[in-house]
């Protein structure tokens, strides 16, 4: 956890706009109009969201102070307040899972039974599975001199138990600590026969609960607990003083696992002597502490959503439309060359983006394709083709981001078999992440080479772009695609980079650029002229930017933000920020496009762009913003990623002047943003 808010008087707490962020995405697990199944999903989002936080905002420094209760950038009370918010989400998470989700779901005819709902059937059944699948896996550890406690991973499951009597060479070790092989699926189906052809599971922590005397032959089980520690798991490498990334990296992996703690979860009827004992050893404070009534991982609860496969019970199917703007069968290039394209994802499906590339992969003629690659996932499609492309003897470079956080792994997999194949494959600048979103192609057309290009704000992820709002644009403009040029030999040979024509580039023209336009904006406002700044962005917690923003408006400038997630600039304070309004719209789709108008004067224009006005994508990342000049796309632009999000009426959520936010539209029967632009694209595939 580290804040700029605490050094600024009157800006917004950072962790706390995250978590207030999760307390808006909670809410969707709340709604009665949302299929159960789904409201299931929200919640482990929730859960998913929140172990990210401690992983990478509780860092050890942080929960030292908050042992101590030191000052600094935190006070105590700062600290506590984010302590208190998190029991409190956490609280409400599981209130939710017992009282409305598990109900819900058993009148749906699908039941989680614990031991005490279990039938002698279904016991002898769950004892067999036991002693077949779980038991052989098990390896008690009891606690001795010879036998200290055991490496718990970050986020497993465990047991503590507390034993009576004694072990087999007559000593009276209490403690034994029983650790859960990840390899285990933590839900469970009971087969229909032992149910009555009705539909139930049984957790696997009900399963080892229900046998832990099995574990311990001659000793008697007194008190026990399920528990489980986050670890802080942001991974640090110096890169000064390495000779290789990417091996300094798969090293750094290993380790991740077994990190510092800096949560830890045990159930709420956990003995006060075990909670103890395991916060010692952890050395955590006691607010680091979660007592759950329930298990104690709900994002595993997940997996429930696979094995019950309901369509009824989840949002109806949506199946993207292919983008309108480009041929399904004839040639993207020859689309380009009339002009510019853009592709709404998740609206429109990816697979235009997909048709690009694999025409670059087949065409004869084109000579080269360089890309970055951030976080590309699991599925292949993409890097199948670019082996492809190397295997037709085109020439392919790889710009590959090793630290993209939590899937390192999966990137260094990518940049071994792309260079395994021959592909040139480089790390980006030392000191700076790539999370730029490029693909450029160059072709032979006659006696000359063209380019062709393609941004985005969001990831080449094939299944996120399917859970993601993002923008593609794909463009065979000479001065964007000179630009990416320029910046892709930027990133492979760290020499300058030269004077861009069209692309604003971090950490070099961005930040500046936008400081100035804001600039721009005030001044037009303080002459009375028109003055306006939208911006679409995922977090906004950049000083510099925050406090241009309010001179802005204090000058007199209309400004909108549409920020999903932390917020740091306080909206609709008096003397402040009267005229500035901050809205957070949360909806069926992640919302991930970066979108910046700014009108003052006669001078407009509008930016896409990778960056979030965040102080580590203006300073420490290679981010880009391109202008979009097209005056059909600009408005297009406009009326679905702007105005669309300032007039939702269903899912938007509004900050007050008190810092706190407030859902609009409750009762509003329009469609939300999202469900509004569902039906668009809808109805034009239809229409197509």
């Amino acid at each position: 956890m580290s804040t700029q808010a605490a050094l600024v008087p009157g800006l917004l707490d950072r962790d706390l706009s995250i978590l207030a962020f999760n307390e808006r995405v909670l809410d969707w697990a709340h709604r009665p109009d949302v299929p159960v199944l789904e409201r299931l999903r929200y919640l482990c989002i929730v859960s998913s969201n929140v172990d990210e936080f401690f992983e990478v905002r509780a860092e050890p420094h942080v929960m030292a102070s908050l042992q101590a209760l030191q000052t600094g950038p935190y006070t105590a009370a700062s600290l506590l307040e984010i302590a208190a918010k998190t029991h409190a989400i956490v609280g409400r998470q599981y209130s939710l899972y017992n009282d409305d989700l598990l109900p819900a779901l058993e009148r749906q005819g699908f039941r989680i039974l614990s031991h005490g709902e279990r039938n002698a059937e279904q016991r002898q059944w769950v004892r067999s599975y036991f002693n077949r699948e779980v038991k052989p896996l098990l390896v008690p550890v009891g606690l001795d001199p010879a036998h200290p406690f055991p490496q718990v991973a970050n986020k497993s499951l465990n047991f503590i138990v507390q034993l009576a009597g004694k072990d087999a060479f007559g000593r009276s070790n209490e403690i034994a600590i029983v650790r859960v092989p990840r390899v285990l699926s933590r839900l469970i189906p009971l087969p229909a026969k032992v149910c009555g052809g009705s539909t139930a599971y049984v957790l696997l922590s009900s399963v080892i609960r229900s046998h832990l005397a099995e574990l311990f032959p001659g000793r008697v089980v007194g008190q026990f607990s399920q528990f489980r520690v986050t670890r802080h798991s942001d991974l640090a490498v110096d890169e000064d003083e390495m000779a290789n990334l990417r091996m300094a990296l798969r090293q750094g992996l290993q380790h991740r696992h077994y990190g510092q703690a800096v949560r830890l979860e045990v159930s709420a009827s956990c003995a006060p002597r075990l909670a103890e004992f395991l916060r010692q050893e952890f050395r955590l404070p006691e607010a680091a502490v979660f007592r759950v009534n329930g298990p104690v991982n709900l994002v595993r609860m997940m997996q429930l959503i696979d094995l019950i496969h309901s369509p009824a019970l989840m949002f109806p199917a949506y199946k993207a439309s292919f983008p309108a703007q480009l041929p399904q069968h004839g040639s993207v290039f020859a689309r380009l060359k009339q002009g510019d394209v853009m592709v709404h994802q998740p609206f429109e499906s990816f697979d235009g983006v997909l048709a690009f590339l694999k025409e670059a992969v087949e065409d004869p003629n084109v000579l080269a394709i360089k890309q970055t690659i951030y976080r590309a996932g699991s599925d292949t499609t993409m890097m199948d083709l670019l082996r492809e492309a190397v295997r037709k003897g085109k020439e392919v470079t790889a710009v590959v981001e090793l630290k993209a956080r939590f899937d390192e792994e999966a990137n260094i997999n990518w940049a071994e078999q792309l260079e395994a194949v021959g592909a040139q494959v480089v790390y980006g600048v030392v000191g700076l992440k790539t999370h730029a979103k490029m693909l450029l192609v160059t072709r032979r057309e006659g006696r000359t080479l063209r380019r062709y290009g393609h941004l985005s704000t969001g990831n080449y992820n094939r299944r996120t772009a399917a859970l993601y709002t993002d923008i593609s644009y794909l463009t065979a403009d000479a001065a964007i695609t000179s630009d990416m040029d320029q910046l892709f030999g930027h990133l492979a040979s760290q020499s300058c980079l030269p004077k861009m024509k069209r692309l604003l580039v971090a950490p070099f023209q961005l930040h500046a650029d936008m400081l100035a336009r804001i600039r721009a904006v005030g001044q037009a406002a303080s002459r009375g002229a028109l003055a306006r700044i939208v911006l679409k962005m995922n977090a906004l917690t950049d000083v510099p930017l925050i406090e241009a923003l309010l001179a802005a408006g204090q000058q007199g400038a209309k400004i909108d933000l549409i920020v999903r997630g932390a917020c740091m600039l306080p909206a609709g304070v008096a003397g402040l920020s009267e005229n500035i309004r901050v809205r957070s719209v949360i909806g069926r789709f992640l919302e991930h496009s970066r979108v910046f108008y700014f009108a003052a004067d006669q001078d407009e224009s509008l930016f896409l762009s990778s960056a979030d006005w965040m102080s580590r994508n203006m300073t420490r990342r290679i981010e880009v913003a391109w202008p979009v000049q097209d005056p059909v796309l600009r408005q297009r632009i406009i009326d679905e990623c702007l105005i669309a999000y300032l007039h939702d009426r269903r899912d938007a959520w509004d900050l007050s002047s008190d810092g706190q936010y407030h859902r609009v539209g409750l009762t509003s029967p329009g469609p939300g943003a999202q469900q509004a632009l569902m039906q668009r694209y809808s109805g034009e595939a239809a229409a197509g």
